[in-house]
């Protein structure tokens, strides 16, 4: 992980105000509990994003915005660019065009410190990718400490509060390697929540993940969800799907072929590609 130079400089991007989202984006939604939700203030504007590698275009212009406070699931055949559009939301692919604006920054632009605008956007992946030769808690720490320069007896008391919250206090000082699958994911959520990220991003999280240890892994996202966090969760988990989205989206081939609440998309499909796909996962 490099260390952020702080004399370089964030280019800040205004969104339009009276700009949209791509077509079809759903208004309103229900909250985690089924409760509305207010849309809040863009943090992530995304603009006609296309993503080549090679000669095979994987991303086909997405348009699509994010509120403060909504928990988007992004559903889908394999291949459809549901990994390869979280990446780019935080510049770990970059774009071939288009803009994705995150918090105002456009990551795009070679003016603009990824790093610091990375340390807003939590990421968890499918492999849990912990330092096998630090402890849980030097796992937790190593980011705080090293970009945010966070004194090492805070970083310390953070990572207990943030175990605590997925459950795994105890296993502060434990090797990685001595965790289960789903020990592991939790300890990843924790260290992705170290540096306080205002979203956070899940690329299926619990696709390498024995059966009997997905819930304890989804109950942690079920919590930050009624907390209120920003969350873009790539999932084939469907009903959880159903159950903590405020919005769902249906990718396909590289395009936004629906989205709309919960409710819309699993219960009154309008796409055929939609309703063929959920009749095989349902």
């Amino acid at each position: 992980m490099s260390e952020t130079n702080e004399n370089e400089t964030v280019q800040p991007v205004t969104p339009d105000k009276g700009s949209t989202a791509g077509a079809g984006v759903a208004g309103g939604g229900a909250g985690a509990a089924g409760a509305p939700l207010d849309k809040g203030p863009v943090v992530i504007d995304v603009r006609g994003l296309r993503k080549t590698f090679g000669k095979t275009e994987v991303l086909k212009g997405i348009d699509c915005q994010v509120h403060a406070g909504e928990v988007i699931s992004i559903i889908g055949p394999s291949g459809a660019g549901k990994s390869t559009f979280l990446r780019c939301l935080n510049g770990l692919d970059t774009p071939t065009s288009g803009s994705v604006v995150v918090n105002g920054y456009d990551i795009a632009d070679p003016k603009t410190d990824i790093d610091k605008v990375r340390a807003q956007i939590g990421m968890v992946f499918q492999h849990f990718n912990l330092f096998p030769n630090m402890t849980v808690a030097e796992n937790i720490m190593l980011a705080p400490t090293l970009i945010k320069k966070v004194p090492a007896d805070k970083a310390r008391a953070r990572a207990v509060e943030l175990l605590r919250t997925v459950g795994l206090e105890e296993k502060i000082d434990a090797n990685p390697e001595s965790l289960s699958g789903g020990q592991k994911q939790r300890v990843a959520i924790a260290r992705s929540l170290a540096m306080d990220p205002g979203i956070m991003l899940f690329d299926e999280a619990t696709s390498a993940l024995d059966p009997e240890m997905v819930g304890d892994v989804l109950q942690v996202i079920r919590d930050l969800a009624n907390k209120g966090m920003t969350m873009l969760l790539v999932t084939h988990e469907m009903a959880f799907a159903r159950e903590v989205s405020t919005r769902v989206i249906f990718t396909d081939a590289g395009v936004i072929e629906e989205e709309g609440t919960p409710a819309q998309v699993f219960g009154n499909p309008q796409s055929p590609r939609l309703r063929s796909f959920l009749s095989k996962v349902l």
